[in-house]
């Protein structure tokens, strides 16, 4: 066996053969026959089909008669009418660096994106190791196996792409962390629901516009956000409790929320909802779906009749964080292991404490500070990020009985 000397140490030449062509049933397996009888190791090996055509990459030592191999795997890419390249050079090196994994979300995801995205990542001393589809539709999700620098200079480079690009790119490490039981946080209005609970409960009191502006601006950062909740809350005097229920019923939940719960409620992964809305909504939707954990403020009521008043410590901006970190070390997991999605400035202390914070459809504060911001109306997306796949989920479904609408043609 060929070998050559590499900074003291002994290191194994090795030839690169790349097959292409259209795929077939055997063609791998015809092109190990001819490698088994050489006798040679596998160090690595990669293939990918789109639309019938093949890319078959073999990393193999480099066996004793090298030339009757590279004429017996030049003949058998011939009988299967494939084009073949035998490259020879030195094995990799395979001293650890940095890897992160690059997920790239676009509606549609343009080949310009691409370009500008793949040569950021080159400017900044990074490698693209390996590139495979997530998802072709509703969005396009591309996931991109990356070594190279630090994985926060590489996120603060691509951040600045995806605001200008107008796409979502999220940046983790690639760590064992990406394969574990993960606890999934969600903020609940206009993340898990569409729309503010507190503003539907404000039309029964005729006061839904003055209550919407003040909801805005404590979304906004621009103001305190426990002030701001008691304010709209003493709008709220004298409805009757049985709104609420009128409420519920009117709830709509973000496109993908309940594939999201179903989907990682299979892998082993929990959910809790942490929101600064109510108690009375909050534990019915974590019923509905499925969700381990709800925490909430809760309205008083007294008689049948909201009071204007919270009962007990609000769920605020510091309130959430606290939750999140509470419910990991419950489950015994560390914070790294969490993943927290929210809009609004009161989510902002949340998505900092989470092992990943996805800014979700979120106001321009909180897109800036969180890790990788989402803004496409799926809330299963998410599960990209993840590194699950669209077929991935379908799978699951149809196993269980579930249909899911043809993609569109």
């Amino acid at each position: 066996m060929n070998h050559v000397e590499l900074t003291g140490q002994a290191r194994t030449e090795t030839l690169l053969i790349t097959l292409s062509g259209h795929d077939r049933p055997g063609v791998t397996h015809t092109v190990f026959e001819h490698l088994a009888e050489a006798g040679v190791e596998v160090v690595d090996l990669d293939q990918i089909v789109i639309r019938r055509r093949l890319v078959l990459g073999v990393l193999v030592t480099v066996p004793d008669d090298e030339v009757k191999l590279r004429d017996a795997v030049t003949q058998a890419a011939g009988e299967l009418g494939m084009h073949v390249e035998i490259l020879r050079g030195g094995a990799e090196d395979h001293r650890l660096r940095h890897r992160s994994q690059v997920t790239i979300i676009g509606a549609p995801l343009k080949a310009a994106v691409m370009a500008e995205v793949t040569g950021r990542i080159a400017e900044a001393g990074a490698n693209i190791d390996r590139i495979q589809r997530l998802a072709p539709y509703p969005v396009t999700a591309i996931e991109l196996a990356v070594s190279g620098p630090d994985v926060d200079v590489l996120r603060t480079t691509l951040a600045r792409a995806a605001v200008d690009l107008a796409v979502d790119i999220a940046v983790q490490p690639a760590s064992l962390l990406l394969h574990g039981q993960r606890l999934i946080v969600m903020d609940v209005d206009s993340t898990l629901i569409q729309g503010e609970v507190i503003e539907m409960l404000a039309a029964h009191a005729g006061c839904e516009d003055s209550v919407a502006d003040v909801t805005a601006r404590a979304m906004r950062g621009e103001l305190d956000f426990e002030e701001s909740l008691r304010s709209r809350v003493a709008l709220l005097k004298g409805v009757p409790a049985a709104a609420l229920d009128d409420v519920y019923e009117r709830i709509r939940l973000n496109p993908g929320a309940r594939t999201l719960v179903r989907t990682l409620r299979r892998l082993g992964y929990r959910f809790a909802i942490v929101s600064g809305g109510f108690s009375q909504i909050t534990d019915r939707l974590a019923a509905d779906l499925g969700i381990h954990y709800a925490r909430a403020n809760e309205l008083e009521i007294v008689d049948g009749v909201l009071t204007g008043r919270v009962v007990g410590e609000v769920v605020d901006r510091a309130g959430k964080a606290r939750a999140l970190r509470e419910i990991a070390a419950e489950m015994g997991i560390s914070e790294a292991a969490t993943v927290a999605i929210g809009d609004g400035a009161n989510d902002l202390d949340m998505l900092e404490a989470a092992g990943l914070g996805v800014a979700y459809n979120a106001k321009p504060v909180v897109r800036s500070q969180a890790d990788t911001s989402v803004n496409v109306p799926y809330l299963d997306t998410i599960m990209y990020l993840l590194g699950i796949t669209r077929e991935e989920i379908e799978a699951a479904d149809a196993d269980a009985g579930i249909v899911t609408p043809a993609p569109p043609v």
